[in-house]
């Protein structure tokens, strides 16, 4: 009959004699080597057809070659085990390997904190703290540059081939290059897909926003196998709209009125900022594109000869900022802003905050990578009213949906 757990419990006790919850740790941290022992004497019985001693069962010229001790990373901190060996070496335990030096997850465990955005040095603390034994910033590296290559594999992957709504912009971060520390841009691109899910499509580091380079993210897309956009709701780069159009002839551009209003307030002294808004909402949240025109005009009339910069930019760029009025509310309300891909750059300056400066392009996109994959996990089911939507969109794009 086996032993009871309050027996085992009352043998360890005899054995410890514990004094403080320290002792029990190191009780535990004993019991757990014996077992990861036994363990592999275990495996070895069964590879060798015969347990130690039980020369009578021998059937095999491979025999036991005493052991090898390893030290062994585990939830309760480094531990010894003795590994047997075999004379043929063949033995190929799997509890734990052969070149196996940590139990305890912890690979798993800093790559999410990393996600997080805890600093290396933070890192390092606490796992000192919680399991005893130090993880260098040069291990910290080695184990989140494991995803690298998973990365590389994800902004290579194909794509869909139609997307209805794509959202494109930038955020910047430094870097260090040389002896220097320079601005580098990262070119990010979310898609909605004819299903009503979201999801990002790559995230590119590259030199300071250009249209050069967004032309180079939109045919690379192109490449992975995108044929067609329905509407791209984009910032105000000057070229950008020329950039997908070279590659997307079709595609529908909106503008973010957000960025526009941003653009326009910093001429705006600010005893006028309260009244001009007042009078600027009333163009872009007119109900048709008639009445957001005569809004404009009244905008012009009022305010061009304190601010003509300011509303000289909403007439020049109106094609493109008026794209939202020939839909109904539930497109405009996606695309006239690109708050989708703003609240996504949030989420990732709150986790890059920390780490000011990158060392390398591979090192900011492995951190961003990381949070990409922490942030959509949340990014579960399709847009709300999504099949409304997309009856819509049959309809102004025929042949396309």
């Amino acid at each position: 009959m086996g032993v009871t757990r309050q027996e085992l419990i009352k043998k360890i006790i005899q054995e410890y004699n514990p004094k403080s919850v320290d002792d029990i740790h190191m009780a535990l941290k004993d019991l757990l080597s014996e077992t990861l022992e036994g363990m592999l004497n275990a495996e070895l019985d069964e590879e060798l057809g015969y347990s130690k001693y039980d020369y009578k069962s021998k059937k095999t010229g491979n025999a036991r070659n005493g052991s090898m001790s390893k030290t062994v990373k585990s939830k309760l901190g480094e531990i010894e085990v003795n590994t047997p060996r075999d004379r043929d070496g063949i033995f190929e335990p799997q509890i734990l390997k052969k070149r196996q030096t940590d139990i305890s997850g912890i690979d798993d465990q800093i790559i999410s904190m990393y996600a997080k955005g805890m600093t290396n040095r933070d890192i390092e603390t606490h796992i000192n703290d919680i399991y005893g034994f130090n993880a260098s910033p040069s291990l910290i590296s080695r184990i989140t540059d494991k995803v690298l290559p998973l990365a590389k594999e994800w902004q290579n992957r194909p794509l869909e081939p139609v997307y209805a709504i794509m959202f494109l912009d930038a955020i910047h971060f430094n870097v260090r290059k040389d002896a220097t520390v320079v601005k580098k841009a990262v070119y990010i691109a979310i898609g909605i897909n004819l299903e009503g899910e979201k999801d990002v499509l790559g995230m590119w580091v590259g030199e300071n926003e250009s249209s050069r380079f967004w032309l180079n993210v939109v045919t690379e897309m192109r490449n992975r196998g995108v044929k067609d956009v329905l509407i791209a709701s984009v910032d105000g780069l000057n070229g950008f709209s020329d950039a997908i159009r070279s590659v997307f002839p079709k595609t529908e551009i909106q503008r973010c009125i957000l960025h526009q209003i941003r653009n326009s307030t910093k001429y705006i002294s600010y005893k006028d900022l309260k009244e001009f808004m007042n009078d600027l909402k009333l163009v872009y949240k007119a109900a048709t594109e008639e009445a957001a025109l005569y809004e404009l005009d009244v905008l012009d009339e009022k305010w061009s000869k304190k601010y003509l910069s300011a509303v000289k930019s909403w007439q020049n760029n109106w094609d493109e900022l008026s794209a939202y009025f020939k839909y109904p509310p539930e497109i405009r309300k996606l695309i006239y802003t690109t708050n989708s891909i703003e609240s996504f750059n949030r989420q990732l300056r709150k986790v890059t905050k920390p780490k000011t400066v990158y060392p390398t392009d591979d090192s900011l996109f492995k951190t961003l990578y990381l949070a990409m994959t922490d942030i959509t996990k949340k990014w579960t089911g399709r847009i709300q009213g999504w099949g409304q939507i997309l009856d819509q969109l049959t309809i102004h794009f025929e042949g396309r949906v």
